[in-house]
């Protein structure tokens, strides 16, 4: 059994801006190999990543570029099988490799959230974030580190392993089954609640700004991944989608005020992404693809 975690950190709501990478490359559920390296994004830095992740513009002075560690990326993940939690690595990598006309890396992709919750019950419909998880397994590290965080993926797989005794070939065909596979029900897409096996289950989200396609379609695709989709952002908000055109480094006052509100929350400790509407549009594209 060989596979390789992979995390990423971003500087800003666009996927694309990675400014850290983790790699953690396991062989029989042990880790025999770590790399990973601060990247300098070549833009800007909002402070709710900092916030999150601890990393700033002047963390990076001097980094290397996207380009310049694709190399080393490619070598790890060439061939191999890559685990991230959740698609959100997954993206980001693919975002960073458009952005600067790279060659794409030819890897097989396991969400290793989507693992976790065919395992532990308490996490199958929500909590199946890295952090909760990990609680359950009984791990320890440092999240939102992208190395801390690439090996507690890797480590959730390792014990799904143990747990249930079903190798890596038998947890890519598991995955693309029911959560529940005994519920008449399963699957079942309830539109603006959720399709309760969808990818991102247990997610509200919120749509602001100009976006290019229209709010109801938008918000069928976000349902048809899991999503519920509210009208305005509350403390229950996990994602919010945000215009393209909208996320630039703006001054507070040009954001709209779902914009400002979700920044307000996340300084007060709530967890709330904030991405793109293309970057949503892959999330959805991801989503679908491992159906």
């Amino acid at each position: 059994m060989e596979f390789v975690a992979i995390d990423v950190e971003t500087a800003n709501a666009d996927m694309a801006s990675i400014c850290q990478i983790g790699l953690a490359k396991y062989k029989d559920g042990m880790l025999v190999e770590e790399w990973s390296s601060l990247v300098d994004p070549e833009d800007y830095f909002d402070f709710i990543n900092v916030n999150i992740h601890g990393i700033s513009e002047d963390d990076v002075v001097g980094a290397p570029k996207f380009p310049d560690v694709f190399q080393k990326l490619s070598d790890f993940l060439t061939g191999v099988i890559c685990v991230s939690h959740t698609h959100f690595d997954r993206v980001s990598v693919g975002r960073a490799i458009n952005k600067y006309s790279l060659s794409s890396i030819n890897t097989v992709w396991l969400d290793s959230a989507r693992v976790a919750r065919r395992v532990w019950e308490e996490c199958a419909w929500s909590g199946y974030g890295l952090s909760n998880v990990c609680k359950i397994i009984g791990y320890e590290f440092k999240h939102h580190d992208a190395l801390e965080d690439a090996k507690a993926s890797g480590q959730v797989l390792i014990s799904a392993i143990d747990k249930t005794g079903l190798d890596l070939d038998a947890w890519f065909k598991r995955v693309s089954q029911p959560i529940d596979p005994a519920s008449s029900s399963s699957g079942a897409a309830i539109k603006r609640d959720g399709n309760p096996e969808g990818e991102l289950y247990g997610e509200v989200m919120v749509f602001t700004g100009a976006l290019e396609i229209p709010r109801k379609e938008a918000a069928d695709l976000a349902a048809s991944i899991g999503c519920t989709v509210a009208p305005g952002v509350t403390k229950k908000t996990t994602l919010l989608v945000v215009g393209d055109q909208d996320v630039t480094k703006l001054s507070g006052k040009s954001k709209s005020s779902k914009h400002l509100k979700a920044e307000e929350l996340v300084e007060k400790g709530h967890t709330i992404r904030i991405i793109r509407e293309s970057d949503f549009k892959e999330l959805v594209a991801q989503a679908h693809e491992t159906e």
